[in-house]
């Protein structure tokens, strides 16, 4: 009988090594995941930054480095996290953000369509980038 309360001790402890490495893998995933994250959120915060500065004014007296800057984190975060923000960007600001980071110079340059009269195209990719920031 002792002999099987060891074999059982032995086995429970074996199962306890198993869930506690996979505890602590779970743990690293987490971390990693968090601090990609948290990283996403504060390049985010500081493309908005950007252009909440320019955004009362005129975007096209925002200096070509700042505007690159913003388009270069906007087309790196939705790569990242594209099935993250999958049902959260309606495919009309895909598309927008997808406009924005292949020219962003010219795309406040573009004259707007009827829908985009009603609201500045820079108000639209401040907006995605706020909702971006919010999902993270």
């Amino acid at each position: 009988e002792v002999k099987n309360h060891e074999k059982e001790v032995a086995k429970n402890q074996d199962a306890l090594d198993k869930a506690t490495a996979l505890r602590e893998k779970q743990l690293a995933e987490f971390n990693a995941e968090e601090k990609d994250l948290l990283e996403s959120i504060s390049a985010l915060k500081a493309a908005i930054t950007v252009l909440s500065k320019h955004h009362s004014g005129s975007l096209l007296q925002m200096p070509r480095s700042h505007m690159l800057g913003v388009a270069a984190t906007l087309q790196h975060e939705m790569s990242k996290h594209a099935s993250l923000l999958q049902g959260v960007l309606t495919r009309s600001e895909r598309r927008a953000a997808a406009s924005f980071v292949q020219a962003p110079a010219d795309y406040f340059d573009a004259a707007p369509t009827f829908k985009q009269s009603y609201a500045p195209q820079s108000g639209e990719i401040f907006g995605i980038l706020r909702q971006m920031k919010e999902t993270f």
